[in-house]
């Protein structure tokens, strides 16, 4: 999302196209088409992104008691992608079970973010036990884990990481130049005054993109309790909403900031941004995926991190800008909020309980489960754009899609019947009238 330092890059793109245009003796076309970045990746500290996914798919293979991984894939006009996401359950076999509190985190979805796609590969690796942090107890553990299902996406842009790997170390966008982060259907479209569509362009309708379309059935087949959708470009702990200035109403809300003010003290020492994403850096994002998940889908804990930035570097400099550049800063950053989602992994469930003790209460002390609870006390907050409407939307679409095709097809046998018809008509022997 790299949100704090939107309007300095949409400046500077200006700048660089009016620049190009006045002097297009000394500039080649071709160059303009790249923005550039002074510093580079630094190949020692970041994978690419083929052996990124290679040392997940390896991972994934040496444990295949807690890991299994799916690659989906979409297209749509010319264009495709595939997302790969790896499910973690203690025990694999009881991944589909509907009691286990269900977590969904994505990594990636800007190209140019590639800290986010290195803290997917070490949360991986610490649960699957490969690599440990400090004070850390595997028993207390893994006896948290025993009850979550979590599936992580660990890269959803994939043809936009290419892009950058490529030398546009600026670019956040897909392999096409949307913006998935502007692409979800909660407020999809609209324009700020300051819309840069090097940053922000939406596509041509709501999931017009496959990465999109991909999380979207993602999202409502795992009906995640809690959704983490991870950035970098500053240090902040969003909850709803993106696309408005003000946070939810309800005990949701309320508990989602209690989580976030925990996490706050104990792993970003008090210096992390928190409330809404659109109250907190001083614009609006429309079309966000955490709008989606919690107005939609209905994720009672829906959050988008923003897990590192540097404010000193310059606007030209992107990648300093959302990656750390040194060893010391990479660890810590990793371990920081390796150390952060493992606290989600512990109390967030312990919050999501405490809900569903308010909503026992609120039924006359007859318990329910968290899903009745979202169910009922969600549903009248989100009647009228909430998830079984979303299910139904989708319904009526590919009703809509076969009853056009039904007309078409009537048609056109109308035509070919009434067309024989006339042929035979004018082609048939005249003979004498036997009256």
């Amino acid at each position: 999302m790299a949100m704090i330092r939107r309007r300095s890059l949409s400046l500077y793109y200006i700048s660089l196209s009016i620049f190009a245009a006045c002097l297009p003796i000394f500039v080649n076309c071709d160059d303009n088409l790249n923005r550039t970045s002074s510093t580079l990746i630094n190949r020692d500290l970041y994978h690419s992104s083929g052996d990124l996914m290679e040392m997940i798919k390896n991972l994934v293979h040496r444990h295949p008691d807690k890991l299994s991984m799916e690659t989906i894939e979409a297209g749509n006009k010319g264009y495709s992608a595939e997302i790969r996401v790896v499910t973690y359950c203690h025990r694999r076999k009881e991944s589909d079970d509907r009691s286990k509190i269900r977590i969904l985190l994505s990594f990636g979805q800007h190209g140019r973010e590639l800290i986010t796609t290195e803290l997917a590969l070490r949360i991986l690796s610490i649960l699957s036990e490969e690599q440990f942090l400090p004070n850390m107890n595997p028993v207390s553990l893994n006896s948290t884990l025993d009850e979550l299902v979590i599936k992580v996406v660990p890269m959803e842009n994939l043809n936009g990481r290419k892009l950058v790997e490529e030398g546009d170390l600026c670019e956040r966008r897909n392999g096409r130049g949307v913006d998935l982060n502007r692409n979800w259907s909660v407020d999809w479209g609209k324009k700020e005054k300051d819309y840069d569509p090097y940053e922000e362009n939406p596509g041509t309708a709501p999931f017009s993109e496959p990465e999109s379309q991909i999380m979207r059935k993602l999202a409502l087949s795992f009906d995640p309790h809690i959704w983490v959708n991870v950035h970098s470009g500053m240090e902040a702990l969003f909850m709803p909403y993106d696309h408005k200035n003000t946070t939810p109403d309800g005990l949701p809300s309320q508990w989602m900031r209690r989580l976030l003010e925990q996490l706050n003290k104990i792993h970003c020492q008090k210096r992390c941004m928190i409330g809404s994403g659109g109250g907190s850096v001083g614009y609006l994002a429309h079309g966000t995926a955490t709008d989606y998940m919690f107005n939609v889908v209905r994720v009672p804990m829906s959050f988008t991190f923003e897990i590192y930035g540097d404010s000193a570097a310059s606007s030209k400099d992107c990648f300093k800008m959302f990656n750390p550049t040194d060893h010391s800063t990479f660890n810590r950053v990793l371990n920081d909020w390796s150390a952060a989602f493992l606290t989600i992994f512990k109390f967030g469930p312990h919050y999501l309980d405490e809900l569903r003790a308010k909503a026992s209460a609120a039924n006359g002390d007859k318990r329910v489960s968290i899903d009745e609870y979202l169910d009922g006390y969600l549903m009248q907050r989100t009647q009228k754009d909430g998830k079984k409407l979303e299910v139904l939307d989708i319904g009526m679409q590919e009703i809509r899609t076969y009853f056009r095709l039904f007309l078409l097809s009537s048609v056109l046998l109308m035509f070919m019947f009434c067309s024989r018809i006339s042929k035979n008509k004018y082609s048939r022997p005249t003979t004498p009238c036997e009256c």
